[in-house]
């Protein structure tokens, strides 16, 4: 039997040797495959244990991708909208990692301008002939080290770019499309654990904000009125979920803004705010009263181009308290401006809008407590005046005939309700001042009372002398009439101690029969005319305001009060032995500047 000629026989040793190069090959593509798999459980297996947390799965990337791939080296960025942020680093030198993380606008016409603009994998042979050339000192700082053949794999959601792996050899020697297929599936995995973190911080961003909502709620509930403790809660929560270190809330007096609550503010800057400021006239005053929000990067870089009198502001801010970034969000209500919330940052890091949006919600809540105080406020305050109308009443049945009890009722009464020292009755006779009740006067003063009668020589007597209802003076020592040494003004001031005042006409048919005042002495008015920045000149006007709910606004809510009320109760005193009843208040609004 003849041996029969076979192709696949011809040379045994070549088969052999085939046959041995092919398993070597499918054991080889085994190995990889197996690598791939471990590699990917092993991340996966990072992303389970590690919730939220990026840095172990991005170093854990990182390894498989430069260990797998044989690369040298490898960087994972991530995509602000901006810049890119390198992130994660893998076989770099320590000060290389250092001059890598600042941030990186893309340069136009480089593989990062082409990885933002859509590009979704980007292989390179040898950086030095490529684009890279035209990178800024972070692509510089590559070649500088050795980087040749590299290739950059983008991180999309949905179209979105996240971010891009991107892994480095030392020598020209492209990357298989194997190897880029590994990173694509890595870069998957990578976009995967960014989700789950975004998705697991809104979810404690959200339960976080509810609870600190909760929390504000609970303390209104817990302090009607009382807006102290309210403002504090508000500003801690605020701060803390919007990452500021410091800040005030500030509320507006007629034009006067003043912090009622700071936090983390050095004193002495503290102090400033807690004394009061105008409304600076530029841009963001104008953005507060439109009830927009301010955010100013660069405090000090902004001062440059404010006004002079905010730029002095601003370079306050920046010198005293550190501050550099900054946002103001305004408490608004009806269309009117009742105050903002200010969070400072030592740092120039812009606040996002989530964050924003954060202050804004805690700025409602204020509003709801700022205006639950005003109505607890009104509502209190109508019960007490009723009170005191009550009680008035009774006293003028009681009686009849005699005013001295009268008028000693209605001084009592109005004193408590305008928190005055003392208080004082004149009747007019059409040129002289008569004298004819007092409470709480000073003896000194009293004597010099009863060397009356007097002819009108004080601003208030003469300017509702003139037609006007009431007059409030702020500083009596200010008034053209102490300065020229008039008797009253100086017996006032000097005996009495008076340094605010509130005089209301007693009139019958627009006939002035006389004016009953109350007055506050030196210390107190004083440490109210600080707190409420009369410094600004030494006076302050009390005509009608809108109820701010803090500040002077409930003082000069109290001094209408009891403008209304002194000026009605007296005339029933009158009333009871003319039988006529008397002209109707008017309601006026002077401004006086110590003249």
């Amino acid at each position: 039997m003849s041996a029969t000629p076979d192709s696949t026989l011809a040379d045994p040793e070549q088969r052999i040797a085939d046959l041995q190069r092919q398993l070597a090959e499918r054991t080889a593509e085994r190995d990889e495959a197996l690598a791939r798999e471990a590699a990917t459980a092993e991340i996966l297996a990072v992303i389970n244990s590690s919730p939220g947390d990026l840095t172990p799965v991005f170093e854990a990337i990182l390894e498989k991708a430069t260990r797998i791939c044989e690369a040298m080296f490898a960087v994972l960025l991530t995509w602000d909208g901006e810049r890119l942020h390198r992130v994660a680093f893998r076989g770099l030198p320590t000060e290389l990692v250092e001059a890598l993380r600042e941030p990186m606008k893309p340069v136009p016409g480089t593989i990062a301008d082409r990885i933002v603009r859509g590009e979704k994998v980007i292989a390179t042979a040898d950086l030095r002939e490529a684009e890279y050339t035209l990178g800024g000192p972070g692509a510089q700082a590559f070649l500088r080290h050795g980087a040749r053949s590299c290739v950059h794999v983008a991180l999309h959601k949905e179209e979105r770019l996240l971010g891009s792996i991107t892994v480095y050899r030392e020598e020209v020697l492209p990357f298989t499309d194997k190897q880029i297929a590994l990173l694509q599936s890595f870069a998957a995995q990578a976009v995967i654990a960014m989700e789950n973190a975004r998705l697991l911080t809104e979810t404690r961003e959200a339960l976080e904000q509810q609870t600190a909502t909760a929390e504000v709620l609970q303390v209104i509930n817990s302090s009607p009125g009382d807006l102290a403790p309210v403002f504090d809660a508000i500003l801690e929560k605020a701060h803390a979920l919007c990452g500021a270190t410091r800040g005030a809330l500030v509320t507006n007096d007629d034009d006067w803004f003043r912090a009622i609550a700071t936090r983390g503010m050095p004193e002495r800057f503290a102090e400033h705010l807690r004394l009061g400021f105008p409304l600076m006239p530029g841009p963001g005053a104008e953005q507060l009263l439109r009830g927009e929000h301010v955010h100013i990067l660069d405090l000090p870089a902004a001062g440059a181009d404010s006004p002079p009198e905010l730029a002095r502001l601003q370079l306050q801010a920046a010198e005293l308290a550190g501050t550099r970034t900054i946002v103001m969000v305004p408490l608004c209500k009806d269309g009117r401006l009742l105050g903002y919330i200010a969070g400072y940052r030592t740092e120039v890091r812009p606040f996002t809008e989530k964050q924003i949006a954060l202050v804004e919600n805690f700025a409602a809540q204020a509003v709801i407590a700022m205006e639950n105080a005003r109505l607890l406020t009104e509502t209190r305050e109508a019960l007490e005046q009723q009170t005191a109308t009550a009680e008035v009443l009774q006293v003028i049945n009681s009686s009849p005939g005699d005013l001295a009890p009268v008028f000693d009722a209605m001084l009592e009464k109005a004193m408590r309700l305008c928190g005055a020292a003392f208080g004082a009755l004149w009747t007019y006779d059409g040129e002289y001042m008569h004298s004819v009740a007092t409470r709480g006067v000073p003896q000194q003063m009293v004597e010099f009372l009863k060397q009356g009668p007097h002819r009108p020589a004080t601003v208030v007597q003469r300017t509702i002398i003139d037609g006007a209802p009431y007059e409030h003076i702020t500083d009596l020592r200010l008034t053209e009439g102490y300065r020229i040494n008039e008797p009253i003004p100086r017996a006032g001031a000097d005996l009495g101690g008076v340094r605010t005042l509130l005089g209301v006409s007693l009139r019958k048919d627009d006939k002035l029969i006389g004016i009953l005042a109350v007055f506050r002495e030196g210390d107190r008015a004083s440490s109210e005319l600080r707190r409420s920045g009369s410094h600004r000149d030494g006076e302050r006007t009390a005509h009608h305001r809108d109820t701010r709910g803090v500040g002077t606004a409930d003082r000069d809510r109290r001094g209408a009060r009891c403008h209304q009320f002194i000026a009605r109760r007296p005339r029933a005193g009158v009333r009871r032995h003319t039988g006529e009843s008397a002209h109707p208040l008017r309601r006026c609004n002077r401004r006086v500047d110590g003249t």
